[in-house]
């Protein structure tokens, strides 16, 4: 490696989730799906909760348009993490447990593989009271309050 040229030997630290295809954990999903059957509100918060410390999700992530040109094409754009606001007001940012979820809500967004504790953390520093995962099936998750402060200390 030149450690003189572009970079002056500088590297970039290995992605948490390098070999990530986008797939779903089947574990952390099928907590979800069964969560949601659930006669008991208490293991439909309580179980994801333990497994989501440990897992991937998908943080959406949609171009924005800024500005058009005279003939109506982009100008100026930018990528922006989405959130959702619920008719009380209350803000949630959207995350994915897999590929296929976060293009049943929006085929064009991209993913941003991070993992529960800090989707937590981004939710909170964009003043969020909430995550929504798989807002559009196959089973959606909501981790508010006390839960979300919690999965943010990882």
């Amino acid at each position: 490696m030149d450690k003189n040229g572009p970079g002056n030997g500088r590297s970039i630290a290995s992605p948490q989730f390098a070999d990530d295809d986008g797939s779903a954990d089947p574990v952390v999903r099928q907590a979800l799906v069964s969560g949601a059957q659930s006669l008991t509100a208490e293991l439909a918060r309580d179980l994801p909760l333990e497994l989501l410390m440990g897992a991937r999700l998908l943080v959406a992530v949609v171009a924005v348009l800024d500005a058009v040109d005279e003939n109506g094409g982009d100008k100026d754009s930018h990528m922006s993490v989405v959130s959702m606001v619920n008719p009380n007001g209350e803000k949630g940012l959207l995350a994915f447990t897999g590929l296929d979820s976060m293009a049943r809500w929006d085929p064009t967004a991209r993913p941003v593989p991070v993992s529960g504790p800090d989707a937590a953390r981004a939710a909170l520093d964009s003043q969020a009271s909430a995550i929504v995962i798989d807002v559009s099936g196959p089973a959606r998750h909501v981790v508010t309050g006390e839960r979300l402060a919690f999965l943010a200390q990882g």
